[in-house]
């Protein structure tokens, strides 16, 4: 979880091969109103993100009963994690990935043909609950790096 920016897609990717689990960015089952929004500059609120929430705690559940795997979402406040993992939350493992303002900003403006422009950072940074219980990265470390680190704290 984290901002958009700080490498979730990536690290996730990363970190599903690595432990041999299917990997979903919570990106892919956004509906269509909502990347409308965005795409126009507009932030979403918590009624956009709640149907969304839903459908990705849903996916969760079902990927449990087969054995596990990797959802990366920005998941930015306490009561969206919530949402996320409602009757799973033994199964459930944090990893909140964070970075200064200005580089994730700057990694933002590198992407080509994504929905999230830099302009609606701002609003992230100002919905981001810290969560208390995950495990915390900083993002200037390689996307390896981060991978190992997850994998040392998890197992």
């Amino acid at each position: 979880m984290g901002v958009s920016g700080v490498g979730k897609s990536t690290i996730g990717n990363l970190l599903s091969k690595a432990l041999r689990i299917p990997f979903f960015d919570g990106d892919d089952f956004h509906p269509e109103s909502n990347i409308k929004k965005m795409s126009n500059g507009q932030a979403l609120n918590d009624n956009d993100r709640n149907g969304w929430l839903q459908i990705l705690n849903k996916l969760a559940r079902k990927q449990l009963e087969k054995n596990s795997c990797v959802i990366v979402c920005s998941a930015l406040k306490k009561s969206y994690r919530e949402i996320l993992e409602q009757g799973i939350e033994k199964n459930t493992k944090w990893v909140f990935l964070h970075g200064s303002f200005e580089q994730i900003k700057e990694r933002i403006n590198m992407r080509k043909n994504h929905f999230m422009s830099s302009n609606l950072l701002n609003s992230q940074f100002d919905t981001l609950e810290e969560p208390q219980d995950a495990i915390k990265i900083d993002i200037t470390l390689t996307p390896n790096e981060i991978v190992d680190l997850i994998q040392k704290k998890i197992t």
